[in-house]
């Protein structure tokens, strides 16, 4: 894009011109305009107060490698560093899966099960970046999160987030799952965790991300059947006295995982047949299924 410049070139010109070369993108215009908000370092749409303003050379060839980069199919994300969810600016990395705002679907829903005043403890398996635990530890302070991730450099990133955010009250594990939490008990459990079918043939398009973080086995089920078997013993009953309004005796904590498009119905009768009650899966704002939500009843006292 940029060697043919021989004169000026300005940020309006710029804009064009990328958002041509990423003429394959439905966002084309967004992708473009994220990129050169990256390259000036400034909020996307500064552009707009000053369209006539020229770039510097370090600018524009900056700007034409990310062009081609994302051309290339690499993830906008990743070329800047940073992606929103929920109402976080998260950094990402190509050690994590970049957050999906069908994910926050699932932060929705978690949010309506925990009061605003709870203290409950939340386990977050395979964290990544944060996303999930961060959002919901901003909105739930008095919640203390522990979010678990088997990758030394998906925890650096997550660790990194809640620093700059200053959200204090989750703390990082390293290790598969429940591996790291010992015997500890819970009041809820949410995870994203992979469930992409190893012969999905979407998976070419999601090349640029760490596959451990999408890929579960032939039928995609295999962590997701894993972790609902073990939460059974980490789901602790909901003290009433913490629940507005209580539940009835004996009933335990809540269990949200994330799932694939067309995985709803086998994940509904997954935790059916391992015990849970209140099972119930919810659709994305695309109409498709993506999280599934249950309770686990312990015994009566």
């Amino acid at each position: 894009m940029g060697a043919q410049h021989a004169t000026r070139v300005t940020l309006s010109t710029a804009l064009q011109e990328a958002t041509q070369s990423l003429a394959q993108y439905e966002n084309a215009a967004l992708e473009a305009e994220l990129l050169l908000a990256h390259v000036l370092d400034r909020p996307r749409g500064a552009r707009r107060v000053r369209p006539d303003q020229a770039l510097t050379p370090a600018q524009l060839a900056q700007l034409d490698a990310l062009v081609t980069r994302r051309a290339g199919g690499e993830p906008a994300a990743y070329l800047i560093g940073v992606r929103g969810f929920w109402s976080l600016e998260l950094r990402v990395t190509p050690d994590v899966l970049i957050p999906r705002p069908e994910t926050e679907l699932l932060v929705e829903l978690a949010l309506q099960k925990i009061p605003a005043d709870a203290d409950w403890r939340i386990a977050d398996l395979g964290t990544g970046s944060g996303a999930i635990a961060l959002a919901l530890a901003r909105e739930r302070p008095r919640c203390q999160i522990i979010a678990t991730d088997i990758s030394p450099a998906a925890l650096q990133v997550a660790r990194a987030n809640a620093a700059r955010l200053n959200i204090r009250n989750v703390e990082f594990r390293l290790g598969n799952w429940f591996g790291p939490l010992q015997d500890e008990r819970f009041d809820m459990v949410v995870s994203n965790p992979p469930y992409v079918r190893s012969d999905d043939p979407h998976l070419s398009d999601l090349r640029f991300e760490p596959s451990v973080a999408l890929v579960a086995g032939a039928d995609g089920l295999q962590h997701l059947y894993a972790i609902a078997s073990e939460a059974r013993e980490r789901l602790a009953p909901l003290s009433l006295t913490r629940l507005r309004p209580p539940l009835p005796e004996g009933e335990g904590g809540w269990l949200l995982m994330e799932h694939g498009y067309n995985q709803g119905h086998e994940i509904v009768q997954i935790l059916s047949d391992l015990g849970y009650t209140r099972v119930q899966d919810y659709t994305d704002l695309a109409n498709i299924p993506r999280v599934a939500v249950a309770q686990w009843k312990t015994p009566h006292a």
